[in-house]
């Protein structure tokens, strides 16, 4: 259930996506499991975007991260953590998606926004370090988006 929870704004733009494909993709390192996903911010309905801070429109995307540290015989816990974002093209940081902490019903996801286009492709390296952790994960996500 904490699982679910963690993916809130997640799953709420997969239930609106409508012909556009969201996958939201997992990464375990030790005993956390780190979600992560990006869409378009038109798919989130007009409430969840202004809960949480997301203008939304064809020209924008969202990226959500979420950490849930296992625990034997539950779903898991969400956690903190810190999370910082690049967008990087051929390994050269090419701008920052600055994240912001959203938190819901227990659960904990870093949300942020960024612009795009259609038929656009960004890399985004994700820097995970979960609270209370000396060691920060990195994840490279490739996406593409489309607008029309």
């Amino acid at each position: 259930m904490l699982k679910r929870l963690a993916l809130a704004v997640c799953a709420a733009g997969v239930l609106l996506q409508g012909a556009q494909t969201l996958a939201a993709e997992s990464t375990r390192v030790g005993e956390f499991t780190i979600y992560h996903s990006a869409f378009t911010a038109d798919t989130l309905t007009p409430e969840i975007a202004a809960a949480n801070g997301i203008q939304r429109g064809k020209g924008f995307g969202v990226l959500n991260v979420s950490v849930i540290k296992q625990q034997a015989g539950t779903t898991g816990t969400s956690v903190k953590a810190l999370v910082d974002v690049d967008l990087v093209k051929d390994k050269v940081r090419t701008g920052q998606v600055v994240m912001h902490e959203v938190a819901t019903q227990g659960a904990v996801s870093y949300l942020g926004q960024f612009p795009i286009a259609n038929g656009q492709e960004l890399n985004f390296e994700i820097r995970v370090r979960p609270a209370g952790t000396p060691e920060t994960t990195t994840i490279h996500l490739r996406q593409e988006f489309f607008t029309e």
